[in-house]
C-alpha cells in the first residue's frame, strides 16, 4: 500500500465554535510536523470567539482574513486542511457546497481537488442529533473527508482532543 502524499503547506480552518480557544495549541502541533508553511483562515464568526491576533502571536503562523493576503494570492496553494473546529453551521454549509466566505472557498476547493481535508465537528449532543447535521457527516465522508468526531469526556460532546486531531493530519505531513 502506498504511503499519502505529504504536503508542505497546512491550512487550519476555523469556525465560531467555544473551543476556538484551543487553536493557537493546535497550530503549535500543526508547526512540530515540519509544515513549512502553516496558514490560519477563521470564518467571519471565529473572531467573535478568539482574536486573530492570538492566531498569528504563535510563531511560524500566517493567518489570513482576505482574499488578497499574499500567502493566498493568487490562489491558495495546495495543502492539507485541518477544519477544526468545526461548528454546526459551517458543517452544514460545506456539505451543501456553500462557500460564502475565504475559509470555506479554501476548503471547498481542497475537497474538489482531492486534497485531504479532515474535519473536527464541535457539536453538543442535541446538534449532532440533528438530522442536517448527521446528513452533512454522511456526506462528507462519502467525498473522502476524514472526520475526527467530538469526543465525551464527562462534559458532552466536544471537539476531538487536539493530540487527536494531530494524529488525523501527521500522515500527511513532511515528517509524519
Amino acid at each position: 500500500m502506498n504511503a499519502p502524499a505529504s504536503y508542505d503547506v497546512a491550512y487550519l480552518i476555523l469556525s465560531g465554535a467555544a473551543t476556538a480557544s484551543r487553536c493557537p495549541d493546535l497550530l503549535r502541533g500543526m508547526l512540530g510536523l515540519g509544515f513549512r508553511s502553516v496558514i490560519a483562515i477563521p470564518t467571519p464568526n471565529a473572531a467573535q470567539l478568539i482574536a486573530p491576533r492570538d492566531l498569528a502571536a504563535v510563531e511560524g503562523v500566517t493567518v489570513v482574513e482576505s482574499y488578497f493576503d499574499r500567502a493566498i494570492r493568487p490562489q491558495p496553494p495546495h495543502g492539507v486542511v485541518l477544519f477544526a473546529p468545526c461548528g454546526f453551521n459551517s458543517l452544514n454549509k460545506l456539505a451543501a457546497g456553500i462557500a460564502d466566505s475565504l475559509a470555506l472557498s479554501v476548503v471547498a476547493e481542497a475537497i474538489g481537488r482531492g486534497t485531504p481535508v479532515i474535519v473536527g465537528p464541535s457539536l453538543n449532543q442535541a446538534l449532532l442529533d440533528h438530522p442536517a447535521a448527521r446528513h452533512s457527516l454522511r456526506t462528507l465522508a462519502s467525498w473522502n473527508v476524514t472526520l475526527v468526531p467530538p469526543m465525551d469526556e464527562g462534559g458532552g460532546p466536544r471537539l476531538a482532543p487536539n493530540g487527536r486531531l494531530i494524529e488525523a493530519i501527521r500522515p500527511f505531513a513532511p515528517h509524519g
